[in-house]
């Protein structure tokens, strides 16, 4: 892109008329083929997230994240009900639409509809839900409803540096690598470098045309995707 200069012939950022800001997320559902998302709701989700995340026996879907694992119900009940209670981050729970259970949790966080950034974190996943078609779907309906609905201009996705299914995760759904934070925060009495990936207004036209594509019934042969979403992709940028 080609600088822009101000008065004084310094470069500046490209000029934005017009900018009144994003939408701050609201609390409504969003449903999609395979998976909707509901605001976390205690009372009607910790039950069958607790059991679906028991399926995890070895607790791995806790290592990266700053809480857990529960061994008992009662302690789940509390993390969800103190969750379901933040505004920011506001969390989901993803439901698969056969089962009609809670399967996995998302979340929007660092909320900042005045300069229209927004990030989608403390995901975990049960093993109900991982390497599903919902699994992504959940992703493409957060990240649709925060450009498509609410005018994000930024969408963001930070992972501790060592998490590295996360982020073969954040780069198959299009995020692009912006680089590693040093010695970020710290969580569980170790050190955390972050890695910071993002998705901008702008990218997002041809990955939704994308998620589309991937997410078509036609896309899957005895429940085998025909292509992979990043073909599609691949396919969307070259168009």
């Amino acid at each position: 892109m080609s600088s822009v200069l101000n008065g004084l012939g310094q470069p500046v950022g490209k000029p934005l008329p017009g900018w009144k800001g994003a939408k701050a997320p609201g609390r409504k559902q969003i449903s999609g083929r395979y998976c909707r998302i509901e605001v976390l709701d205690a009372s009607r989700h910790a039950e069958s997230l607790f059991e679906a995340n028991k399926r995890d026996s070895e607790g791995c879907i806790w290592t990266y994240l700053p809480y857990g694992p529960f061994q008992r119900f009662s302690d789940y009940a509390n993390w969800a009900d103190s969750a379901s209670r933040s505004s920011d981050p506001l969390f989901h729970a993803i439901i698969d639409q056969n089962t009609d259970r809670a399967v996995g949790v998302a979340s929007y966080l660092r909320i900042n509809p005045g300069s229209g950034v927004i990030e989608v974190g403390h995901i975990n996943y049960s093993p109900l839900l991982q390497q599903t078609r919902a699994a992504t779907e959940a992703m493409f309906l957060l990240m649709g409803r925060v450009f498509d609905e609410l005018g994000y201009r930024r969408y963001e996705w930070k992972c501790d540096a060592l998490n590295e299914r996360s982020r073969s995760a954040a780069e198959r759904l299009g995020f692009t690598f912006e680089g590693v934070f040093r010695q970020a925060t710290m969580y569980k009495g170790r050190n955390r470098d972050t890695a910071w990936y993002s998705i901008i207004d702008g990218d997002w036209p041809p990955l939704r045309e994308a998620y589309e594509a991937w997410l078509n019934p036609a896309n899957f042969s005895d429940g085998k995707q025909l292509k992979s979403l990043a073909r599609f992709r691949q396919g969307t940028r070259a168009t």
